[in-house]
């Protein structure tokens, strides 16, 4: 074999590798992909009937219910237009509340209910830990009890003059 011969199996062989690695990642990325349909998509039927996909909106007032089980919950999500119902068995983030964001992942069942393997609440961006919130609050409290106690003192003072 000549060396240029040898030099085109090497490319050929290295070729043939990346195309064997690139298509094992894509196949792994394809199973783990949830796309994100809205209740609205939902109900037009634009979501996967047999894969495992994501929806999300407000959870709606008074539909939060437990079962006797204690750990499946059901609760309808919007998104203002149209409804979907979910059923999820699992401890709710500490978020999670009627009114409030959710993204729910899971499929579709064939009475209509997603059943959802996964919740996740969403919060908006003037979203503050808890622990930081009290600490600023009780910054904020005694800097106003300083200040009047300041305000207090320059006005003894001025009254004294």
């Amino acid at each position: 074999m000549k060396a240029r011969q040898k030099r085109m199996l090497f490319v050929g062989v290295a070729i043939l590798g990346v195309g064997v690695a690139a298509s094992l990642a894509l196949s792994a990325l394809q199973s783990n992909i949830a796309y994100f349909f809205s209740p609205s998509q939902v109900h037009a039927g634009e979501h996967p009937t047999d894969a495992v996909f994501r929806v999300g909106g407000l959870v709606v007032e008074d539909t939060l219910a437990r079962q006797e089980d204690g750990l499946t919950v059901r609760f309808d999500v919007t998104d203002n237009a149209k409804t979907v119902p979910v059923s999820y068995t699992g401890i709710l983030p500490d978020l999670f509340g009627e009114g409030q964001g959710v993204v729910a992942k899971g499929r579709i069942g064939t009475d209509g209910v997603f059943y959802a393997d996964e919740v996740l609440a969403k919060h908006d961006e003037s979203y503050m830990p808890p622990e930081v919130q009290d600490t600023l609050q009780t910054a904020h409290v005694e800097g106003v009890i300083d200040a009047a106690g300041e305000a207090g003192d320059t006005a003894a003072r001025t009254l004294s003059q």
